[in-house]
């Protein structure tokens, strides 16, 4: 009589450990980007890509942006596309002028733009979640209204105002500035009365210890207490939307909302809540643009920031943190063309270089792509033989240098990309019966 005998199963092999993106993975990448820019700076003389002007000119460009993304994360976590961010921006700009200029006090302005905004949102939300209308067709109309109402009251409004015009409006009060070192004044603030040590050492040039103290100045000298308020948004966002049990409904209604029906959440209020939050957003970056950035209102201000800060959302992956690093990107390449725009790019493309060639790397090495790999490898040689054979970028190509930045990473970070399961599909109340 023979005996069987078995073997024991073998081990099961330990799940791979999810790649976090924490708080010190965030520092290093920083300061290794800074790093790069340090080298690309020393290497062709482009001090203008790690100055402080450059840096607060960055800031201010990615605000508007930064604002907008926000309003399109908020209307589609809930599952309603907000392609109308445009016009909510418009309406932003022109009811926070207006109401600067009336009452003299910009904060004034900066709740009228939001409150304009969040009344387009109100249009949006009844189109879309209460009517069913396609939310493009539906955000192409709030444009289309937006641009048309700003218009009409400009007209009506600010031509019979000194200083004003059909198109434009008279200048609006300044508002408060904050800052560590410099000389206080009307509408400055500083903590520190008295000479920069920050702009003694950027002075110096060298290498990343300037750099670095000019990333600093730029971001705590004449800084606008909009722009702290802007900034605080985003991780109040996160806190909203991840943190609390009002964000997990708002996100169930944007991935299974038949789900979250059926759990007794009233899915038509979150949407409608996201979706006038996401408008005054919008409207806030709008105000931020006429009353901060260019302290009066233009018509055509807004330049399609819209539309780029829906791109941020996607940019982002559909989170506050990756929507804030878009629109910082974003305004970084955009502030280039005004510090030596086609020197300052031309820096660039090295760092781009570098930056392929270790995604390639990586590529190959980690996830063992090797065809994306080879790819991303060739594009880096391209990019490096450009930065060699050239000494500068025509200024032609400069004012497409942010699009072009976007394009890249976002089509580098595609395969990572998920947004929320029900974004811009209908929902009519009762599909769970």
């Amino acid at each position: 009589m023979s005996t069987v005998t078995t073997s024991p199963p073998a081990a099961a092999a330990p799940p791979a450990r999810k790649f976090r993106v924490t708080l010190p993975v965030i520092l290093l990448g920083a300061a290794g980007l800074l790093v790069l820019l340090s080298l690309a700076r020393v290497v062709t003389g482009a001090h203008d890509i790690t100055s402080s002007g450059t840096v607060s000119a960055a800031l201010y460009l990615a605000v508007p942006i930064g604002l907008a993304g926000l309003g399109g994360l908020w209307s589609e976590r809930s599952g309603v596309v907000n392609i109308g961010l445009e016009g909510m921006m418009i309406l932003g700009t022109w009811f926070g002028a207006w109401g600067a200029i009336v009452t003299g006090n910009p904060w004034v302005g900066v709740i009228a733009g939001a409150i304009g905004g969040a009344v387009a949102g109100v249009l949006h939300a009844i189109a879309t979640v209460t009517f069913g209308v396609d939310h493009v067709v539906s955000g192409v109309a709030i444009i289309l209204l937006g641009t048309g109402i700003a218009k009409y009251l400009s007209a009506l409004i600010f031509s019979t105002m000194q200083g004003g015009g059909d198109t434009q409006s008279p200048r609006i009060p300044a508002m408060q500035t904050i800052g560590l070192w410099g000389t206080s004044g009307d509408s400055r603030w500083v903590l520190f009365d008295g000479a920069d040590p920050l702009r003694t050492l950027e002075g110096q040039r060298w290498f990343f210890i300037s750099d670095l103290a000019g990333l600093l100045r730029g971001l705590t000298t004449n800084v606008s207490l909009f722009t702290i308020l802007a900034i605080l948004l985003v991780p109040f966002t996160f806190w909203m939307l991840w943190r609390t049990a009002f964000g997990l409904r708002l996100r169930a209604c944007g991935e299974r909302p038949v789900a979250a029906e059926s759990l007794g959440v009233n899915v038509y209020f979150y949407k409608y809540v996201a979706v006038i939050v996401s408008g005054a957003l919008a409207g806030l970056g709008g105000a931020f643009l006429s009353i901060v950035a260019a302290g009066t209102y233009r018509e055509g201000q807004t330049g399609g920031r819209g539309f780029i800060g829906l791109a941020t959302v996607i940019f982002g992956n559909w989170r506050p943190g990756g929507l804030a690093a878009g629109a910082g990107l974003f305004g970084y390449t955009d502030a280039l063309q005004l510090r030596q725009g086609g020197t300052s790019v031309h820096a660039l493309l090295l760092v781009v270089a570098l930056l392929l060639a270790a995604v390639a790397v990586y590529q190959l090495v980690r996830q063992s792509r090797n065809r994306a790999a080879l790819l991303t490898g060739v594009s880096a040689i391209v990019v490096f033989a450009v930065f060699a054979v050239t000494d500068t970028v025509p200024e032609q190509f400069t004012s497409f240098t942010p699009h072009l930045t976007t394009l890249l990473v976002l089509s580098l970070a595609s395969q990572r990309l998920r947004m929320p399961a029900a974004d811009g599909l209908p929902y009519r109340r009762g599909q769970a019966k």
